[in-house]
């Protein structure tokens, strides 16, 4: 598996420090943003984007909780910002065409959404989207709990993706942690976001090393 640590849960006075820190260690960078509007709480915005881009040395995981995220290809696009998703509750009928946008921008895809949407519905956009973000808390938070039923829906959503042939991913974004992340990857995970956990550790480069390679 790969492992995105969330800079929602890092130390903003030292965040050059932990950009080179995941630069050593991680697989992606995961930024969460937030608008104050489809989730109640506002993370940071293009300034910090366009800071941690300067000096990041892994891709960027741009994950938009916000309701109008067909606005920001562009900008994500300009910036470097590898990975692009957006929930599927805040597009509706936009889906496909910010799906197709943010591909057309030479970025992969993502299509998330959270615990109380049945995985069903994103099985209409296999086939268009590169990845699936699987919300294992609510999103807008840092620091919840992992809902443990979403490793039924890991495990529903690889089995479509199987059966169409798919090779898109699914990452799988709160709460997640060396306890839980063995079972993801019995699920079919192939990318784990981890904030909490890997930030509030002494050694985060040795979490990030047991996510990669659960036992």
């Amino acid at each position: 598996m790969k492992v995105a640590p969330s800079l929602l849960s890092a130390d903003f006075l030292r965040l050059e420090k932990d950009v080179e820190m995941l630069n050593a260690s991680a697989d992606l960078i995961h930024l969460d943003i937030m608008d104050g509007t489809f989730v109640p709480n506002i993370s940071f915005g293009f300034p910090v984007v366009e800071a941690v881009a300067g000096k990041a040395g892994i891709p960027l995981d741009a994950h938009f909780m916000v309701v109008n995220p067909e606005a920001w290809v562009g900008r994500c696009a300009e910036l470097g910002v590898s990975m692009m998703s957006f929930h599927l509750e805040a597009a509706g009928r936009k889906t496909r065409g910010i799906l197709r946008e943010i591909r057309s921008k030479g970025m992969k895809a993502g299509l998330a959404i959270n615990p109380d949407i049945k995985v069903e519905r994103l099985y209409p956009f296999i086939g268009e989207a590169d990845f699936f973000l699987i919300m294992s808390v609510f999103a807008g938070f840092g620091g919840q709990k992992f809902i443990y039923e979403s490793l039924d829906r890991v495990q529903k959503l690889k089995e479509k993706l199987n059966e169409a042939g798919s090779e898109a991913l699914i990452e799988v974004d709160g709460g997640v942690a060396e306890s839980n992340a063995a079972a993801l990857q019995e699920a079919g995970a192939d990318i784990l976001v981890a904030g909490s956990a890997v930030f509030k550790s002494p050694s985060p480069s040795k979490v990030i090393a047991a996510l990669r390679n659960p036992r």
